[in-house]
């Protein structure tokens, strides 16, 4: 390799970055009046945004060799600080347009030091509007550089500055840096509170993603306090999603640089049935896939047929398709590339077309040599593979059985399902509860137009350790996916999803949490482009009723009771701790848990995909031994213990 494809290669380039780095495409003029355009949305997804784009920033930087430590602070008044020991953004005059570098980085979309190909070979963020989006959606944001021996700030107000760039003082040899603080503009945000443990989910994937980078987020609110750095990358990554799973054989690593576009890529296989995939483009979460996991999958599905046939390791009726070569396999994908083209604004799948054949050729070579040199782990991932190919075929017998059954088909709903009057998605409700007495209370407390019923006899299979034909042989999760209608696994559909609201509604007691528990796993495994979407959640029937004086009050939680009772007093009062949905009649049933006009309702999102993974791990997975751990750690945690 030529030095100077192993320069780019690397990232770290020698060159001068300052003020005619800066080039200028456009203003800030569209921003404020269309920030979807820019950032997604206006909702928390949008706002954490917000973070993100700062953040990369700083990343790039890293990228670029000229920063080790990033730090996130969220403070008490609702601002945020980002702050890095970066080079500083240049503060030089800019002849052509009589303002500082550092002002047009903050005011000009397109505006940046990503043009040119010289400051940085790879980028992340918006291509370099990050920034400035972010100060034309602020209240207020400050901006501090420290550079070239001296320390300059500038403020700003709605985008726009309210001072010059001002000297503040000299700065220490060597030291350098910039510290983004910024409030969000509350009358753009549907919220302004950010998510302490959103941002930290981002914040360590980052750290994953850069080896040796030092990324630290602060909670100045609650005092909490995260620092990540991982000095193996990606593979320090896989180790962390596996962690609570079974490995079958040691961490993978495979990475190469070819055309200008550099390749990570490090898997581990585990005694599970489900497959954790990640993928990035330049450090940014490719949610959607793309062409490079296109090429990491077509590689690892004919290099592991085409060594299990040279090796005779395959039955003459069995074929490894790519979906079995990722069954029970953790993954972390990353290219970095100079000029990725993504579909969609937010970048969440990656669309050039060469990347595919390159990642290919990459994975093809690096794990053709492993399995040949390592003949104990390939025997291990053909048979892994093996066994997923038959438990499919297994599974696509059992499926079609079911259809034979109806009970999958569009036109037979489940017996037991009482189903709304309306057709409009959109507007309609399924409520799943646990057993026949309370589906008999919530049939007749529902409004029939809309509210749907679908009663579970016991509790549903535990998807986290059983494979997809035992899902199919389930007979609540056939119902389930019937009376929801978008299917499961492979078939899985979410326009032909027939609620927008799905209405998980358990008891108040041991077994409740357990059923609730069971189908939260369920819809995360196999529906959760569902939660994804915002349609399912969880119903809070009240805990208490008192009645004094032939009033009825219905309590939520044990803290409202308390305040409850000093008002009314406890002379006279009667205290009933509801266990069941079908303690309540109808009427009860409705005026607490389902009329929209006064109900509660917790929506169920996945703000941390990797740390949800952990948890459903390690609460329904087949380890015992960090079960257990986690109970001991826990168990004085418990509120309410059922014996």
């Amino acid at each position: 390799m030529a030095d100077s494809e192993a320069g780019e290669a690397d990232g770290k380039v020698k060159g001068a970055y300052d003020a005619s780095s800066i080039q200028v495409l456009e203003g800030l003029e569209s921003v404020r009046k269309r920030p979807g355009m820019y950032i997604g949305s206006t909702d928390a997804n949008g706002l954490h945004h917000l973070v993100y784009e700062v953040v990369d920033n700083s990343v790039d930087e890293a990228l670029a060799g000229y920063c080790s430590r990033i730090s996130v602070v969220i403070h008490p008044d609702g601002s945020v600080t980002v702050s890095d020991n970066g080079r500083g953004i240049p503060f030089e005059v800019m002849p052509k347009y009589n303002k500082t570098a550092l002002e047009i980085v903050m005011t000009k979309l397109h505006a940046g030091g990503k043009f040119d190909k010289k400051s940085y070979k790879v980028s992340g963020g918006l291509h370099g509007v990050g920034v400035s989006v972010v100060n034309g959606l602020s209240a207020k944001m400050t901006v501090e550089v420290k550079r070239d021996g001296k320390a300059c700030r500038q403020l700003y107000e709605l985008g726009i500055p309210v001072t010059g760039v001002e000297f503040i003082g000299d700065a220490s040899p060597g030291e350098a840096g910039t510290t983004v603080t910024f409030v969000p503009d509350g009358t753009i945000f549907e919220t302004t509170e950010f998510n302490f443990d959103i941002l930290s989910s981002r914040l360590r994937e980052l750290a994953f993603l850069n080896k040796g980078l030092e990324i630290s987020i602060k909670d100045e609110r609650s005092g909490k306090e995260h620092v990540f750095r991982y000095d193996g990358g990606i593979k320090s990554f896989v180790e962390f999603i596996n962690q609570n799973k079974k490995a079958l054989h040691d961490v993978v690593y495979i990475s190469g640089r070819k055309n200008g576009t550099e390749l990570e890529a490090s898997f581990q296989y585990n005694e599970s049935y489900l497959a954790n995939i990640f993928s990035f483009v330049n450090t940014i979460n490719t949610t959607e896939g793309g062409t490079h996991l296109s090429g990491f999958r077509t590689a690892l599905t004919r290099t592991i047929n085409s060594y299990a046939e040279k090796k005779k390791l395959l039955d003459k009726d069995v074929r490894i398709s790519s979906e079995d070569t990722i069954e029970g396999m953790a993954a972390v994908i990353s290219v970095k590339i100079a000029e990725p083209q993504f579909e969609g604004q937010t970048k969440r799948k990656l669309g050039n077309s060469e990347v595919k054949g390159l990642v290919d050729s990459i994975v093809s070579t690096a794990l053709s040599t492993l399995l040949e040199e390592n003949p104990k782990v390939a025997r291990t991932i053909v048979e892994k593979c093996v066994n997923a190919a038959m438990a499919r075929e297994a599974a696509r017998k059992a499926k079609d059985l079911v259809r034979r059954k109806t009970l999958f088909e569009g036109s037979s709903l489940p017996g037991k399902l009482a189903d709304c009057s309306s057709t409009d998605a959109a507007l309609c409700e399924l409520f799943i509860v646990e057993g026949d007495s309370a589906g008999g209370s919530c049939k007749q407390a529902r409004n029939r137009e809309y509210q749907a019923v679908l009663p579970l006899k016991g509790k549903i299979l535990n998807v986290e350790k059983a494979r997809m034909h035992k899902i199919f042989a389930n007979r609540e999760i056939v119902a389930l996916a019937s009376a929801i209608g978008t299917g499961v696994g492979d078939d899985f559909d979410i326009a032909k999803a027939r609620y927008h609201k799905i209405v998980l509604m358990c008891d108040a007691d041991v077994d409740g949490s357990h059923i609730r528990t069971l189908l939260l796993t369920f819809f995360f495994r196999h529906m959760r482009p569902l939660i994804e979407a915002g349609y399912v959640y969880i119903a809070q029937p009240p805990l208490y009723r008192v009645t004094k004086n032939r009033k009825d009050y219905y309590v939520y939680n044990d803290a409202r009771l308390s305040e409850l009772l000093q008002q009314i007093g406890e002379d006279g009062t009667a205290l009933q701790r509801y266990k069941g949905l079908g303690e309540m009649n109808p009427e009860q049933l409705w005026s607490t848990t389902m009329d929209s006009e006064r109900r509660v309702l917790l929506k169920v999102s996945v703000d941390d995909a990797v740390e949800a993974d952990k948890t459903f791990t390690l609460l329904m997975g087949e380890e015992v031994e960090p079960r257990r751990l986690f109970i001991e750690a826990h168990a004085l945690e418990v509120k309410n213990l059922d014996v």
